[in-house]
């Protein structure tokens, strides 16, 4: 099975990785932080907010290889604080009405960058 990493323009890469990695018919994104580098916005305190640019910044990943979010099969999440659960599921029921891809949601000691949160997903081609 071939590989073939993709890197966006509106993704900040703070390391050695891709944005995207398709694999097979499957496309794997890194972990996306709540940075809109469009509108200049680096949101580190609104659950809300947070949640929504990087699920903006999720569905732009996808568009970009072809895919979307209604072909996403799993996400997960890293959290600075659980106290904010309920705000950010609010926010992502938004996203994903039908079928919602698996989840995974845990609270991290520190999420780089001191955002609320970081998400990564796998979806279909």
């Amino acid at each position: 099975m071939e590989k073939r990493a993709i890197d966006t323009d509106f993704l900040l890469k703070a390391g050695p990785y891709s944005h995207i990695v398709e694999a097979g018919d499957f496309l794997f994104l890194s972990g996306i932080d709540p940075i809109d580098l469009a509108k200049g916005l680096i949101v580190t305190d609104n659950i809300e907010k947070a949640t929504e640019i990087v699920l903006e910044n999720m569905k732009l990943s996808l568009e970009l290889v072809g895919s979307s979010l209604d072909k996403v099969v799993k996400v997960t999440i890293f959290m600075r604080d659980m106290k904010d659960f309920d705000r950010l599921n609010a926010v992502y029921a938004r996203y994903f009405k039908e079928a919602p891809p698996a989840r995974t949601c845990v609270a991290v000691k520190e999420v780089p960058g001191n955002f609320p949160l970081k998400m990564e997903a796998i979806a279909l081609k």
